[in-house]
This record gives C-alpha cells, structure tokens and sequence, in this order.
C-alpha cells in the first residue's frame, strides 16, 4: 500500500468510522457512507494532507464513488 492509498483510507476512515481497506471497489454513496456534505469534507480533507485541489464543481460522483477510484484520482491529480 503507498502513502496516497493509506491517507486516502485514513481520511475515508475519519470521515465513515469504517476501515475500507478491505472494501475498496465498495460504492461509498450507495452504501450509505458518503453524501454530499462528506464530499465536500474528502476534498478539504484531501487538500490540506495530500496537496490536491479538487473544486465542487469538478466533482464527479461516479469518478469518485469507491475508496479504489479515489485513490486513482488523487493520484492523477498529484
């Protein structure tokens, strides 16, 4: 696992109170464990550890709708 799998995990994990990383092709919206308001809290949270700036606007649910999709988008962004 790399650094941007483990504090994408560690931010998701602070933001569902659930350990996904045995979970990572889960969808988080239709699970429950994401909504709009916890977007908004992933990309601040994403910005201020990982450095990747994400506007709302930009925002793709479907692009970011596992922890697997977010680590790769992240990724792309870094």
């Amino acid at each position: 696992m790399n650094a941007t799998q483990t504090t994408v995990l560690s931010i998701l994990q602070d933001l569902t109170g659930e350990d996904l990383s045995d979970h990572l092709d889960t969808n988080l919206f239709d699970a429950g464990l994401l909504d709009s308001m916890g977007s908004v809290q992933l990309l601040l949270a994403l910005q201020d550890q990982l450095g990747v700036e994400v506007p709302v606007s930009e925002f793709e649910r479907s692009e970011w709708a596992t922890p697997a999709k977010i680590v790769a988008k992240v990724a792309s962004l870094q």
